[in-house]
């Protein structure tokens, strides 16, 4: 069963990503009636940068796919980690209704770091030398 984890871990994190990433553009989810002040400023500003929102939407989409189809999972964990720190403090300290939902993304997330983390060695090295032609 073990060895089928990483694999359900996955599934499940690019489902989540694939399918928000596509309702910021299709809109299919309906919002919520009544949102706190401060995440009503947060995405007013957002949508008035004119960038942020189509950026934010298409990294979860592209994220979604890559893991989906089990392409460059290191590369779409490492793309998706600030989106996942930023929706957990979100929901930690002006959102927490939706809490839960985060830490499991925040699971998710860590779960397949560490699963995929041989991948992740090299960029952790303390110094590295460039590489010549």
């Amino acid at each position: 069963m073990t060895r089928f984890l990483p694999a359900i871990a996955r599934i499940l994190l690019g489902l989540v990503f694939f399918v928000f990433g596509l309702n910021g553009f299709l809109h299919f989810i309906p919002q919520p009636e009544t949102m706190p002040e401060e995440v009503t400023a947060l995405f007013t500003g957002f949508t008035k940068s004119r960038f942020m929102l189509p950026m934010i939407f298409a990294t979860q989409t592209l994220v979604g796919v890559l893991l989906l189809t089990n392409r460059f999972v290191p590369l779409a964990l490492a793309l998706i980690a600030p989106v996942v720190v930023n929706i957990v403090l979100l929901h930690l300290f002006i959102e927490p209704s939706g809490l839960p939902i985060a830490l499991v993304v925040l699971a998710l997330e860590l779960y397949l770091a560490w699963a995929y983390r041989g991948a992740f060695r090299p960029m952790l090295a303390p110094r590295v030398a460039p590489t010549s032609k």
